[in-house]
C-alpha cells in the first residue's frame, strides 16, 4: 500500500488517505492523472437507488486501485435522477472514496454537475462541494447549443461561483456544442479550471491542446479506445466507462504509460480493446456496461427509461466477450450469497471483506 498526495502521480496499487479530517480542500488547482470511473448508478428492480449496491461498488473500485471516480455523469444516468438522488450518490460516493478521511484507501471524487442552465449548474456544483467532493465534471451546455463566446462565458461563471474546480467535458456526439481548442486554452489560465475530459474524437483539437495548454491544466481521454493515443501525446489518463468493469485494469493501463513502459501500456490497450468496443455496441451507454456489471456479478443491471436492457442477441455476444476474457467464469458460491460467475466478483467480495487472495 502507498501514501499519496489527493491529487497527483499515483503509483500501482491503493491509495491512502494523508490528510486529516479537519483539513481545508486545497486552494491550488488539482492536477488530476491516472484513470477515474465514470461510475454507474445501482438502480434496484422497482426503479429505486441501491444504496447498498453502490456502497459496495464503490468499496470495490477503491479497493482495487482507481485513482479517481466519477458519480451523476451520463454512465450514471444523470438525466433520470432527481435533485435528491443526485446528493444522495455524490454524498455515498464521497464517504466511501474521499481522500480527506485518513488512514484508508481512497480515490478522487470528481462529481458530474452540468447542465444546460448555467445557474442550475453554479447550484449543483456548490452542492457538490458542499457534500465534499473535490472537483466538478461539467457537460458543455446541450441542446440550447451556446456559441464558443458563450461557452466560454457559461465555465467561467461556474468556475468563479460554483466553489469547486471545474473539469470541462466535451462531447459533441451528446451535446451539439464543440468546446474548440482556442476556448479551451483561455480558460485553462482560469486557476480554478482544472482540466478537460476530451470526447471530441478530434485528434488534431486534442493535440493542440496537449501542445499548448498551461502547466498543471489535466488533459483526460473521454473514450477508453482514446486511452493510449491520449496518453502517449502527453496527456494525463482517462475517465472510462470500462474502469467499471476493469478498474486495475485502466489504473495500470494509465501507470504504466506514466512511467514510461510503453510496451506494457500497449499490451493492456491490445488486451482490453474488444470490451472497449463492446461497452458501445447494442445500445447507449451505459446499457451494455451495465449488463455486464450484472453478468459479473458486480452491480444489479436495472435501468431507467428510456434505456431498455439488451436484445437477446446483443446480450448473448457480449455475455462471450466476459468469458473469452475471463471476466466471467464458471460459478463459484460465496459465502453466505447465491452463486455468481465471476473471478472479479470473488475479487471484490473478498476485498470489500478484508479476506486474503
Amino acid at each position: 500500500m502507498t501514501t499519496q498526495p489527493l491529487f497527483g502521480a499515483s503509483q500501482p496499487g491503493l491509495r491512502e488517505s494523508t490528510q486529516g479530517a479537519d483539513a481545508a480542500p486545497t486552494a491550488v488547482r488539482p492536477r488530476l492523472r491516472g484513470a477515474f470511473t465514470a461510475l454507474i448508478t445501482p438502480f434496484a428492480a422497482d426503479g429505486s437507488l441501491d444504496e447498498a449496491a453502490l456502497r459496495g461498488f464503490v468499496a470495490w473500485q477503491v479497493r482495487s486501485g482507481i485513482d479517481g471516480v466519477v458519480p451523476c455523469g451520463t454512465t450514471g444516468e444523470s438525466p433520470t435522477l432527481t435533485l435528491a438522488e443526485r446528493e444522495r450518490v455524490i454524498a455515498i460516493t464521497v464517504e466511501i472514496a474521499s481522500c480527506r478521511r485518513p488512514g484508508r484507501p481512497c480515490a478522487t471524487v470528481v462529481a458530474g454537475t452540468g447542465t444546460n442552465d448555467t445557474a442550475a449548474t453554479i447550484r449543483a456544483t456548490r452542492r457538490a462541494a458542499r457534500l465534499g467532493a473535490d472537483a466538478a465534471l461539467v457537460v458543455a451546455p446541450y441542446y440550447n447549443r451556446p456559441d464558443q463566446r458563450m461557452l466560454e462565458a457559461h465555465y467561467r461563471a461556474v468556475a468563479d461561483e460554483g466553489g469547486l474546480p471545474v473539469v470541462v467535458y466535451n462531447v459533441p456526439s451528446r451535446t451539439g456544442t464543440n468546446v474548440e481548442a482556442g476556448t479551451l486554452l483561455r480558460l485553462a489560465e482560469h486557476p480554478m479550471i482544472a482540466g478537460v475530459k476530451e470526447a471530441s474524437g478530434n485528434l488534431d483539437q486534442i493535440a493542440t491542446i496537449l501542445r499548448d495548454r498551461p502547466p498543471g491544466f489535466s488533459v483526460l481521454a473521454g473514450d477508453d479506445a482514446w486511452t493510449l493515443a491520449v496518453l502517449a501525446m502527453g496527456g494525463d489518463g482517462v475517465v472510462s466507462v470500462a474502469a467499471n468493469e476493469i478498474p486495475s485494469e485502466m489504473a495500470a493501463l494509465c501507470g504504466a504509460a506514466r512511467a514510461g513502459n510503453w510496451e506494457r501500456a500497449r499490451f493492456i490497450h491490445a488486451r482490453w480493446l474488444p470490451l472497449f468496443r463492446a461497452n458501445f455496441q447494442g445500445g447507449p451507454n451505459p446499457v451494455p456496461v451495465k449488463a455486464a456489471l450484472e453478468l459479473m456479478g458486480l452491480a444489479p443491471g436495472h435501468l431507467r427509461q428510456p434505456l431498455l436492457p439488451l436484445e437477446d442477441a446483443a446480450q448473448a455476444r457480449l455475455a462471450d466477450l466476459l468469458r473469452a476474457t475471463g471476466l466471467t467464469t464458471d460459478p463459484v458460491v460465496l459465502p453466505g450469497q447465491a452463486a455468481v460467475s465471476s473471478a472479479v466478483a470473488v475479487a471484490g467480495w473478498r476485498a470489500m471483506e478484508g479476506v486474503p487472495a
